[in-house]
């Protein structure tokens, strides 16, 4: 039975020599950190490179091309993070397998996959079928599904609509379900299960089938006790009426209408004797229920109370918020009773690109490399340079949600040099940011502080220009491994040392205030740069001229 973990007594003492594990399933590689329960300290970690990395080309083995925007993984890949990335982190720490009492998990999301009744991945089974393959949460070929879902869900006026800021995103569970349904009839059929990774790497560490209400909420349209109606789905495609019955599970939590969630910090299960065998851990020790890397970091650092907005910066932004308050924020990417932690709304809003666009440039134009174009860029007046971009090379999360929308940028000339166009990249992705926060605040929920995390935050050029453009200071994790730490946690909530994330996060998590204070002279400039991001982005963001153009490259290419 799986719930939330011991509450009274303590089944730990917190002062206790006691360790859990977190590990993060991210975009190219996963990693395991060691964590002292009593304080979260982090005493010992290791990452393991994905073999496949992201399958965008071609499925392995067969070579089987795949189209335009897929984004695909290998569930190996995954189980080799449990074989190879604890073990090591356990042996880096020096801690003995004995003293770790709870492991945690989080994943990138909507990374989704088909699988049999027992859990068995159809792409082991179909290995030359591209649409047997988890897809990843960067899998954007499902845009004309999300078009319909919205289109249908807006002309019958569905309740769960503006839950999401008005329209649902290709990333998500269904439009990928959609689109395998209607794509590849004969995986869809034999798909048993549709499940996030974030559930499926619990049911192999467990033995024990479960879904978190996170992952459930967020990219499973789940509100107010149930999925969208098969009325609904059956109007989108006769064959799509039962999905629903596809994202069902035992006994997890309390049930809802037929369906059954995992509370966050909720004890999953124990560790299978198999599962003991890939990771070192003794076999039962406390799995805490799967979640979301981005929705996990919030407890990392300690950010976890309403208006303490946490950006996950990687190769993508996700935007993560508690509130005490209910509200429609157009282009949100949702918002969530206990979504973040229990007995709070969670809101969810993000930008498609954001690394991934500096990495572009650098490995197509920038030859200098990313330290030498920030120290050039660094030397720049704001609005030296000329120009001015658009962050959509990844297509737009929030506030348009449409992934076949692309970057632009404006005011090039002949002495446009590569620092010009990598800063003006990097303030694209500001501009971006200030977007999403003024809608949440015109939409009345305020945002009290900014607190970033993720792998950029090592730029401490790019982490000033954010302050300028948002004009408000930002606070930083104190840890490079939020999303590891995070699910570090939650493990020991799961483990029962902490009565909940709240606590435990003010116990485990750390963050440093105000790390960049806004310079006044250049926000003030940064304001006349944003009024004309904010012209481009209307002009652009109807699609029109930006479809058509992909439009005709998706014909070329096919």
């Amino acid at each position: 039975m799986i719930g939330m973990p011991p509450k009274n007594p303590l089944e730990f003492n917190v002062n206790a020599n006691n360790y859990v594990v977190g590990v993060d399933f991210g975009t190219l590689s996963g990693r395991a950190v060691v964590v002292r329960v009593s304080d979260g300290a982090e005493l010992g970690s290791a990452v393991h490179e994905y073999a496949h990395r992201v399958i965008e080309q071609s499925l392995p083995g067969s070579g089987r091309k795949l189209g335009p925007d897929w984004a695909l993984q290998s569930p190996q890949d995954w189980i080799d993070v449990l074989r190879i990335a604890v073990p090591a982190a356990i042996a880096a720490a020096g801690v003995a397998p004995e003293q770790v009492i709870g492991i945690g998990t989080d994943f990138t999301a909507c990374t989704v996959l088909p699988a049999t009744a027992d859990g068995t991945p159809l792409s082991d089974e179909t290995p030359d079928e591209p649409h047997a393959w988890p897809k990843l949460w960067k899998h954007h070929a499902a845009q004309p599904h999300a078009d319909r879902i919205n289109e249908l869900a807006a002309r019958r006026g569905e309740s769960w609509l503006p839950r999401y800021g008005g329209k649902i995103s290709s990333e998500w569970e269904f439009a990928k379900a959609l689109q395998v349904l209607e794509e590849a009839p004969d995986v869809y059929a034999r798909a048993e299960r549709w499940i996030e990774a974030a559930d499926w790497i619990i049911w192999q560490l467990t033995g024990v089938e479960s879904r978190n209400i996170c992952t459930a909420g967020y990219k499973g349209v789940f509100q107010d006790g149930g999925y969208p109606s098969e009325e609904f789905l059956a109007e989108l495609n006769p064959g799509f009426a039962g999905f629903a019955a596809k994202l069902a599970t035992g006994e997890v939590g309390d049930k809802v209408d037929g369906t059954t969630l995992a509370p966050l910090g909720g004890l999953a299960g124990r560790l299978t004797a198999r599962a003991a065998g890939w990771t070192g851990l003794p076999e039962g020790v406390a799995v805490a229920v799967g979640n979301v890397d981005a929705h996990v970091t919030a407890a990392a650092a300690d950010a976890v109370r309403p208006g303490q907005m946490v950006a996950i910066m990687g190769t993508s932004t996700c935007h993560i918020m508690p509130s005490d308050r209910l509200a429609e924020v157009p282009g949100m990417c949702g918002v969530v009773r206990d979504g973040i932690v229990p007995g709070l709304w969670g809101y969810e809003a993000g930008q498609s690109a954001v690394g991934d666009i500096f990495a572009w440039f650098v490995d197509n134009f920038g030859t200098d490399g990313h330290e030498r174009l920030t120290e050039l860029a660094e030397r720049q007046a704001v609005g030296e340079h000329g120009l001015v971009a658009l962050d959509w090379f990844g297509g737009n999360r929030s506030v348009l949600v449409d992934h076949n929308l692309s970057g632009v940028i404006i005011g090039q000339t002949l002495a446009t040099k590569p620092e010009d166009v990598y800063r003006a990249l990097i303030e694209s992705t500001a501009y971006g940011a200030r977007m999403i926060v003024e809608t949440f605040e015109k939409s009345g929920v305020p945002v009290e502080e900014f607190v970033v995390a993720g792998g950029l935050l090592k730029n401490r050029f790019l982490m000033q220009v954010y302050a300028d453009v948002l004009r408000r200071p930002l606070s930083v994790i104190g840890s490079d491994q939020g999303p590891a730490l995070g699910s570090a946690i939650h493990a020991a909530v799961a483990a029962g040392a902490y009565p909940g994330i709240e606590e435990a996060a003010a116990a485990m998590g750390k963050r440093t205030e105000a790390a960049y204070v806004p310079d006044e002279a250049r926000a003030d400039a940064y304001d006349r740069l944003y009024a004309e991001y904010r012209r481009l982005h209307d002009f652009f963001g109807d699609g029109q001229m930006l479809h058509t153009l992909r439009a005709i490259r998706n014909e070329a290419q096919a």
